[in-house]
């Protein structure tokens, strides 16, 4: 069983803005990211718009519970109901059911004959995946209002990898910035894009305007790390906190230009296949106390990649199927990671072959998979290499880790603090802005809080929810100081559980307990298996009023995302001419991804608008609007499918209507409004044929082990959830389409209840 990728948590995530604000990044840290199949016979015409739903795996309910009416709690008798080969086999055969066409046309895609056609048929394939309602896109990060201390511009705002997280070079100032002063860099960051000027230049503005620039910069977390070993983890919540402790290859600046870093440049063959980096020589790894304990080399790179892949932490995936020899590698079928084509050429000479030319393969490089290990420091700490290897003590905390970066962590309180200090080693440090970093948490139960640090310093940047733009209209700091954040890459969904097997957090069996009882836990299977019902449930809830319980009704349109991909993620480079429902269609060069996901929706006639070109003054978005939100496509929708459930023994109706349930995070008042909001706005455009049963959980932590931490799909203890999404990890439609690949490849196939 292989396990993939990063995952981003939804608690705080837009609240609390640690990454840029207005024109920089807007990723947080958070609380706390295939096997050939083929369509069943059924998955077109089950899945086709016109149909009126699947029918769920087998039998009626009767069978499938044993039975009649069994009213065991959930929680104590489901388990009866399964085993880990059957979870495993009803996987696959619900997967073929419900995703069957989306798999075929992504198949489709990835066997493109030139970059164009590949962005234009994985459009085609991600309209195919939002036809099947087995989630409902709700927002993004940023679009709403802030406040900050940290010039725009001055960190990256690349929609990939993770370089948003690195602070080193953030122009941060004593006092707050005015929204005026925002939107004048903003509007210069626009202007000298690329040139490379454009950070001298806000240095000397804001010094001109009378700001004090500060060494120091204090960043709202809200999870702590789980590792400190960043090849061991895809999650942000720990890679927030470790791309400040080494560098990498490149690094993407303000301008989201990538420039060297670990890297002085790169080759690359004429056939695309072979890119050879020439490392900086003279860097040094150190220890936390800042204790020389070797150089970065070439090899360093090899350890890093081979050390990533035996940790099988989420972050293999990514040079799976392209790096040479990796798939094997990760595979098991073979353990010589000499044939794996990563190599050090000598100590200063670094080369990665690929499977193929790849044209976003630098933009991987940034990311954290691509990070050094010091062989020598890991085996020091008892690192051994191989599949199944022990990792000995590195990793375990700050103290057991090697530093090739700006800074080192000297301080760190569980819930409190994680102070960092400038590496005094750091081969760049005569050009870093900030010596001092601290990650100081906040755990939301005082919708106050924020706010009031933020006045005091305690923290430099943050998004304001309603109640904290109140509190900034009360004291008059709203006009002088508030902005528009910018939106970006990360997408949160409505995860719709279609195979349902945990009914309290398999961390402690106390938490999270649904009250359903078997009986209504098998309708509730029988009806998230239906297509019409899920679509009935995506359509109706009021997306809107559930965002304007966070950030208010003025902005709540603002970060709301209506795909999965960010329609102008990409766009093509050249004429393209694909088919649509049988019908030769031609694209043009520059025609973004989301309007061509847009005419298959159109074309299959599903009632959901994924893109506006009226949006970003006549260039089009994805974002900005709700495009789902249909009261009266789910009620028809939601009749389709009570008709073909009676067919399975499952009578639903106002008296006795299916019973979806909801963690949600009790301890926040914002979070139980909108969980309320999503229950009141579904039950009523469903006339009452669908209940939401909201499950609280008293503390984020329970919330998040409840759909947020599950590793597997049977391990995802809610029907429906919304605290999680996914971030890119590099500048192609892939990095999104292949988390929702079956057989444990896709990473996000477990939020719907699957591998």
């Amino acid at each position: 069983m292989k396990k993939y990728k990063k995952i981003i948590a939804f608690l705080a995530t837009a609240t609390l803005v640690a990454g840029s604000l207005a024109g920089c990044g807007n990723k947080t840290t958070v609380p706390t990211t295939s096997n050939d199949t083929e369509s069943s016979s059924d998955a077109s015409a089950a899945d086709s718009t016109e149909s009126t739903g699947e029918t769920a795996t087998g039998v009626a309910i009767s069978t499938l519970v044993g039975v009649e009416e069994d009213t065991t709690p959930a929680a104590e008798g489901y388990s009866a109901l399964w085993d880990a080969e059957s979870y495993q086999a009803e996987s696959s055969e619900l997967y073929n059911k419900i995703l069957g066409e989306f798999y075929e046309s992504y198949q489709k895609a990835l066997e493109a004959e030139n970059i164009s056609e590949r962005y234009a048929l994985m459009a085609v394939a991600e309209a195919k995946m939002l036809e099947s309602g087995i989630f409902v896109p709700l927002t993004t990060r940023g679009g709403v209002y802030a406040i900050s201390r940290r010039a725009p511009g001055s960190t990256t705002t690349t929609l990939w990898g993770n370089d948003e997280y690195r602070y080193h070079n953030a122009l941060v100032t004593e006092e707050l910035i005015t929204a005026e002063d925002t939107a004048e860099l903003r509007a210069k960051l626009a202007e000298l894009r690329g040139t490379g000027e454009y950070h001298e230049w806000a240095k000397k503005y804001l010094t001109d305007k009378g700001y004090t620039l500060k060494d120091s910069y204090n960043y709202p977390n809200t999870s702590d790390p789980v590792t400190w070993d960043v090849l061991a983890t895809s999650s942000a919540t720990d890679t927030s906190v470790l791309v400040n402790l080494y560098d990498g290859l490149y690094e993407y600046d303000g301008e989201n230009e990538q420039q060297p870093a670990l890297a002085e440049s790169y080759t690359v063959s004429d056939d695309g296949k072979v890119y050879t980096f020439k490392i900086r020589q003279g860097v040094k790894w150190v220890d936390s106390q800042g204790r020389e304990v070797d150089e970065v080399k070439a090899d360093d790179f090899v350890a890093g990649m081979q050390h990533m892949m035996d940790a099988m932490g989420g972050l293999e995936y990514l040079v799976d199927g392209v790096i040479e020899g990796a798939t094997e590698y990760i595979n098991g079928e073979t353990t010589d990671f000499s044939t794996v084509g990563v190599k050090a050429l000598d100590d200063y000479t670094l080369e990665y072959t690929l499977t193929d030319d790849i044209p976003y393969f630098p933009t991987m490089i940034s990311y954290s998979v691509f990070a050094p290990l010091s062989r020598s420091y890991y085996e020091g700490q008892g690192g051994q290499f191989g599949q199944g290897a022990s990792a000995g003590q590195y990793g375990t905390d700050k103290d057991h880790i090697a530093y090739c970066g700006p800074f080192l962590i000297t301080s760190y309180t569980e819930k409190n603090s994680i102070v960092f200090k400038a590496n005094p080693s750091y081969w760049n440090a005569e050009n870093q802005e900030l010596k001092t970093l601290t990650y100081n948490y906040e755990d939301l139960t005082d919708a106050t809080k924020i706010y009031t640090d933020i006045l005091a310093g305690t923290v430099d940047a943050a998004n304001l929810d309603t109640a904290q733009v109140e509190m900034a209209k009360k004291d008059g700091n709203f006009d002088k100081y508030c902005f528009i954040s910018t939106t970006e890459g990360t997408t949160f969904c409505g995860w719709l559980n279609v195979n349902r097997k945990a009914f309290a957090n398999f961390n402690d069996a106390s938490k999270a307990v649904s009250e359903k009882t078997v009986y209504d836990a098998q309708r509730t299977a029988l009806a998230m298996q239906n297509r019409d019902f899920r679509l009935a449930l995506c359509t109706a809830i009021d997306r809107a009023s559930h965002n304007a319980q966070r950030f208010g009704e003025d902005v709540k349109y603002n970060n709301m995302r209506n795909s999965y991909t960010p329609g102008n993620f990409v766009f093509l480079d050249e004429d393209v001419t694909i088919d649509i429902n049988g019908t030769p269609t031609t694209f043009a060069a520059g025609t973004y991804f989301g309007e061509i996901e847009q005419a298959q929706i159109t074309a299959d006639g599903f009632p959901v608008t994924v893109w506006d070109p009226t949006k970003e003054e006549g260039a089009g978005s994805s974002d900005g609007f709700d495009g789902w939100y249909n009261p009266e496509f789910a009620k028809e929708e939601i009749t389709k499918a009570a008709e073909a459930l009676k067919e399975v023994g499952v009578e639903v109706t106002a008296e006795n209507p299916v019973q979806i349930d909801l963690p949600y995070f009790s301890g926040s008042e914002v979070y139980t409004n909108r969980a309320n909001v999503l229950k009141q706005s579904v039950e009523s455009a469903t006339d009452g044929l669908i209940q939401v049963n909201l499950v609280q959980c008293e503390a984020s932590d329970d919330w998040s082990y409840a759909s947020y931490y599950p590793q597997t799909g049977s391990d995802f203890n809610a029907d429906i959830s919304d605290n999680s999404g996914w971030g890119p990890d590099y500048g192609d439609p892939s990095t999104y389409l292949n988390t929702i690949l079956p057989d444990y490849a896709g990473y996000m196939t477990k939020c719907i209840g699957l591998f």
